[in-house]
């Protein structure tokens, strides 16, 4: 729920500054009435006024700016009072913060001013406000309505009066029926009680209705402005987010003060809690809703134990939809990231380790003359999240310590090609028989890559994990990976393209499909690849449906590769010719073969329909 801290009297334990104090350079004499009702004594006059000393050095005759704020209930008879012959006299009490403002109770001693302003200052005194005016007549001193004609009016003559001509009240309330305010956090809230500074203007003195009947007494010793108290009710500033408050800077630890610095809940820090605690900036700060009573508290940020703060940032804020927008700042434990959720250059996670742990990253482990500065990134020594080194060309492994399957002579230039139709020796380059390679384009090179052995089975790339996907493709003994992005060298075919109507007619091919390609096996004497039908758009003489069925590539290079390129888990445009006799769809270098295009298919099945007759 939002907190409200408890209020008190602000003006305890602080001094008011005045502008003068009697008895400040000599001894004065002035005089005052009797503390008695003066209505009730109007039959019998208003007695005799007493007369003594004020001197601002002498104890017993002081009456010091600090006597308007001790307790009055403790010294009940103490009293500020003004140097004589005054008319204008500033009363201000200055807080070391933001405090809110309930209401002000001023008690005089004098008789209560024909004119004054309440202020108050929200900047430490560089621009003030006022909160009331008050005067006997609001338009004739200040252009303004009396609030007892028109309601809400900035001016009164409620507290104007002369008499009583000792201990008139002052009533100042921030919060009255003409300004209610249903949330006390809002911005509309704040405009209105919080300040760092209280003044009152005492612009107009004026005489007590009984200074006529002592004649005795010489008029200026009556003409002072003197309260006995001023109370300003109010509270520590907190937002919604505190109940209670301690010792702020330059405050005198005194009982009773209201201090103003609050004690934060809700996740939230500041000596108004009005930001967030460090590691609490995931969602923008919100000030309690004293309306609803809605807490709204700070959201931890997901540093993964990796971080002691994080920021709020807008622009990820609204790039999640507003559910996130914490950035943790200066993450440890060689952590990189929004979150400290990735390994930093140089090193990759340690999947046996929870993500919080502080040896979650591990140091990148690459055999030098097998590993290059860095294929995507040249910072990067190995893959963050596998781990695996960056190899040189035709360079294998993790550590990219031994030359790949049809490679040979590791070397700080990585390994070179062998020059066979199969695998050879990774150390003399000498050949021998036994497997079938299958290139794939750049497009691929973030898919992991297998050489297929014989009778082996390609895997279905749609199924297989990305880079960036939670569970890592891993390496083994028995599986080495290659990509034609880094190794180009490795498989080249000269494609077919599709020419001109009169070209493709020319070739007479016996059948046209669209397959996607599953697995690819070695039978020793020829390679057969099986792939699904999914469409047909001719067929010869050998029946075609749409399932799965093999094609046999005719075309092989000395390295290994059927041509054209057939990639495992990629839809093609295939037209090549049959051989009936054993049922067989044949595909070779004078096969057109395409990834799958839909314009391509129907500008094929427009050939087909209209081209070749």
């Amino acid at each position: 729920r939002s907190c409200n801290p408890p209020v008190g009297n602000l003006a305890t334990g602080r001094t008011p500054a005045t502008l003068t104090t009697c008895g400040q350079n000599s001894t004065e004499l002035y005089c005052s009435y009797p503390d008695q009702n003066l209505l009730q004594q109007a039959a019998r006059g208003c007695g005799q006024p007493r007369c003594t000393k004020c001197n601002a050095n002498q104890p017993d005759n002081s009456h010091l700016p600090e006597d308007m704020t001790d307790d009055f209930f403790a010294n009940p008879i103490s009293w500020w009072q003004s140097a004589q012959g005054v008319h204008r006299e500033e009363i201000r009490l200055d807080f070391e913060t933001e405090f809110y403002l309930t209401h002000v109770i001023a008690v005089f001693k004098s008789p209560r001013p024909a004119a004054m302003v309440l202020e108050r200052s929200q900047d430490y005194g560089q621009t003030w406000r006022p909160y009331k005016y008050f005067s006997a007549n609001c338009t004739a001193t200040f252009g303004l309505q009396d609030d007892l004609v028109e309601e809400g009016s900035m001016c009164t003559s409620r507290y104007s009066d002369a008499v009583p001509c000792t201990r008139g009240e002052v009533i100042y309330r921030a919060l009255t029926p003409a300004n209610k305010i249903e949330d006390p956090y809002g911005p509309e809230a704040q405009d209105l009680l919080k300040l760092t500074n209280l003044r009152l203007l005492l612009l107009k003195r004026q005489e007590c209705p009984c200074h006529g009947s002592a004649l005795l007494e010489k008029p200026q010793r009556f003409a002072h402005y003197a309260i006995y108290d001023l109370i300003v009710r109010g509270s520590c500033f907190c937002n919604g987010h505190a109940e209670e408050c301690e010792l702020a800077n330059r405050t005198a630890d005194t009982e009773n003060v209201v201090h103003g610095k609050c004690v934060c809940r809700h996740n939230t820090a500041g000596d108004h809690c009005e930001k967030c605690a460090p590691l609490y900036n995931d969602q923008p700060w919100k000030p309690g809703d004293g309306k609803t009573g809605a807490p709204n508290e700070c959201r931890k940020c997901r540093c993964h134990s990796h971080a002691d703060s994080c920021h709020f940032d807008l622009s990820v804020w609204l790039a999640s939809g507003k559910r996130s927008g914490g950035v943790c700042d200066n993450c440890r434990h060689n952590t990189e990231g929004h979150r400290c959720q990735r390994c930093k250059p140089g090193y990759y996670r340690d999947r046996s380790k929870p993500l919080s742990s502080a040896q979650v990253c591990k140091p990148c482990s690459c055999q030098p003359m097998g590993s290059a500065n860095g294929t995507f990134s040249r910072s990067w020594r190995c893959h963050p999240k596998t781990g695996f080194c960056y190899c040189k060309p035709g360079v294998a492994g993790p550590k990219c310590d031994r030359c790949l399957m049809g490679y040979w002579g590791f070397g700080e230039h990585g390994c070179r090609p062998c020059d066979c139709a199969r695998d050879c020796d990774q150390h003399t380059g000498n050949c021998f028989n036994g497997l079938l390679f299958f290139c794939l384009p750049p497009s691929y090179d973030n898919e992991p890559f297998f050489n297929i052995p014989i009778g082996g089975r390609i895997p279905d790339l749609v199924q297989m994990p990305t880079n960036e996907s939670e569970d890592e493709w891993k390496w083994n003994d028995h599986e080495q990976g290659f990509s034609a992005l880094r190794h180009p060298e490795k498989c080249v075919c000269k494609e077919r393209v599709l020419g001109s109507v009169t070209d493709f007619c020319q070739m007479k091919y016996a059948y046209v499909i669209k397959a996607r390609i599953l697995s690819a096996h070695d039978k020793g004497t020829h390679a057969e690849v099986v792939v699904k039908v999914k469409k047909v758009l001719k067929s010869g003489k050998v029946k075609i449906a749409r399932s799965n069925r093999s094609i046999y590539p005719e075309s092989w290079t000395n390295r290994g590769c059927t041509c054209p390129i057939l990639n495992p888990g990629t839809d093609y445009l295939i037209a090549g010719q049959e051989d009936s006799r054993t049922n067989k769809l044949l595909v070779n270098m004078n096969s057109l073969v395409k990834p799958w295009k839909a314009y391509l298919g129907k500008q094929v099945a427009d050939i087909l329909r209209t081209g070749c007759k």
